[in-house]
């Protein structure tokens, strides 16, 4: 059996393998296990150094000639909303977002996959089984939680959760400056709700009533239509070599 120290982390360095964001280039991955009893601290500190979460797994980009990946996070104090946002914020409220321990069901694993189907159909996780899914959710040694998005329902007012079918799901971390998106899907059948959109304003918020300053998206790659979407997400910061700075 492996044993991974629990005190000292060990970085290890992945194989070049084919970009899945910009063609023609190779990407490796440096990368270092979140386990023990110090794993919530340094998934703290190695978020802000830009690595991101996968299962028990931290890991950012190390790429030889190319730094194409930035982290980004968005300042939720003077985050602004715009006409945009607001639309799509009212189009959406009628959905409750129910937080809980991450516990896979079949549920979320049947709309993991028609997000998967029509969104993703060619990437790295297409093939993934109910088994993998389940070790995505559960599989992790940090705080984290699951958030279920649903439509209101008669006795929502006094269950305080939605009821129907689940519309989306957020695997999100919680760490000492904000909250960490780790991985979201939703329903892609729904395309008018923008759902995607509403998932990030709904972590703006929940970070807001926590009283903290950013939500981490990730890797931001320029030049990649699959990244578009998050530098709608204003006043945001970049991580780079002299640290997290306003974007330009």
């Amino acid at each position: 059996m492996t044993r991974h120290p629990t005190d000292t982390p060990q970085f290890y360095l992945t194989a070049p393998s084919p970009c899945p964001y910009l063609e023609g280039q190779q990407e490796r991955k440096v990368f270092t296990h979140l386990v023990g009893s110090r794993a919530q601290a340094l998934n703290d500190v190695l978020t802000q150094g830009g690595f991101r979460r996968s299962q028990n797994i931290a890991y950012r980009p190390a790429c030889e000639g190319c730094k194409a990946c930035v982290s980004v996070r968005v300042r939720v104090d003077d985050f602004h909303w715009t006409r945009s946002f607001r639309r799509q914020w009212r189009r959406n409220a009628d959905l409750i977002g129910t937080t809980s321990t991450p516990a896979p069901s079949a549920q979320q694993y049947d709309l993991f996959r028609r997000y998967l189907d029509a969104r993703h159909a060619e990437g790295g996780m297409s093939d993934m089984t109910v088994l993998d899914y389940a070790m995505m959710i559960e599989d992790t040694h940090v705080e984290t939680m699951l958030i279920e998005y649903r439509q209101r329902g008669p006795d929502s007012f006094l269950t305080g959760t939605g009821e129907g079918p689940l519309l989306g799901v957020a695997l999100t971390d919680l760490l000492s400056d904000g909250l960490s998106m780790v991985y979201s899907y939703f329903e892609p059948n729904a395309p008018s709700r923008s759902l995607g959109t509403h998932l990030i304003l709904d972590h703006v918020e929940r970070a807001r009533a926590l009283g903290l300053p950013y939500v981490y998206l990730g890797y931001w790659v320029n030049g990649s239509p699959k990244m578009d979407y998050k530098a709608r997400f204003q006043p945001q910061e970049h991580l780079g070599p002299d640290g997290w700075l306003p974007a330009t």
